[in-house]
């Protein structure tokens, strides 16, 4: 095991995690020569191959799949090692963070500044993916930490932090016919509706309790517009109803181009941070979460105080 270099086991780690050498490559900063190279000489230490090569498609041998949990320990112990040697030094390292449109755009923005002026030796790199997705690159180890927007508060393999509960909003142009009154949830099954792509846990809880109501017929359908951005304007140009996090649509509330609706969701979603169960958090990554669970905060608390 003395032949196990530490840079062998980061490549093996990374091309393990996306499966793909071209990736791995553009990720690590290497030639994609140097990656193949790399993996060759850690295969040949171990006498075993530690991927299938199908073409233009790889996957982990069972020797692989062995590996891979030891060499993240490997990774994540020398992390910690350095991190403790250093000290008080400025934090720094990699940093992959699953997110989404609603939260970057509208909530992260403090924290990114913050990191960008204050620790710029933290390398941030955002994906933007939702649900199922986010949960399934964490539990991988493609993402450091990940943000979700759910109703649970509990993640199979996941700790998770929950930072704060994230209003709903349902909003529309000015002039909607159902302004006037209290909206029941039945009302919404005969309106227009307009969403973001499905997967978002806010869209699709809306859209569960819709066809709940649904006797007969087809189920309900949505005018997908796939970002919040697009939605918000289809919702004022008339196109119909939205439901966003209230977060999201805030501005065009105060100036008056959206309208909202007086219906209340019957479910209620929280903003939270995970990371996978049972990994060492290095020094930088703590600080992340340290940071975001009070940026977040603080930002919910101001909203409900205004």
């Amino acid at each position: 095991m003395a032949d196990l270099e530490l840079r062998l086991l980061v490549t093996f780690e990374k091309v393990a995690t996306v499966l793909s050498f071209t990736q791995a490559a553009a990720e690590l900063k290497y030639a994609q020569s140097s990656v193949t190279g790399q993996i060759r000489a850690l295969e040949s230490s171990l006498a075993t191959e530690l991927f299938d090569r199908l073409g233009s498609r790889i996957r982990l041998t069972e020797a692989g799949e062995r590996l891979l949990p030891y060499a993240r320990q490997l990774i994540e112990l020398s992390e910690e090692a350095r991190a403790a040697v250093v000290g008080a030094a400025e934090p720094a390292g990699a940093l992959t963070v699953g997110t989404m449109e609603s939260l970057t755009a509208y909530r992260l923005l403090p924290l990114l500044e913050l990191f960008h002026h204050r620790y710029p030796g933290v390398r941030l790199s955002l994906r933007t993916t939702v649900g199922d997705e986010t949960r399934q690159a964490l539990r991988q180890g493609t993402y450091d930490v990940g943000f979700l927007m759910e109703r649970e508060t509990e993640h199979a393999g996941l700790e998770t932090v929950v930072l704060a509960v994230e209003p709903l909003a349902l909003v529309t142009a000015p002039g909607h016919r159902l302004a006037s009154a209290a909206v029941l949830t039945t009302d919404l099954v005969r309106e227009s509706l307009l969403g973001t792509e499905p997967g978002c846990a806010y869209r699709d809880l809306f859209e569960r309790e819709l066809n709940s109501l649904v006797q007969e017929g087809s189920p309900v359908a949505f005018l997908e517009f796939g970002t919040i951005e697009a939605t918000k304007r289809a919702a004022a140009a008339g196109l119909g109803i939205a439901l966003l996090p209230e977060v999201t649509v805030a501005a065009e509330l105060a100036a008056g181009t959206l309208l909202r609706l007086p219906w209340e969701a019957p479910f209620t979603l929280r903003t939270q941070l995970a990371w996978r169960a049972g990994k060492r958090l290095p020094a930088h990554v703590r600080l992340f979460v340290e940071q975001a669970r009070r940026l977040v905060r603080e930002q919910a608390s101001e909203s409900s105080e205004s």
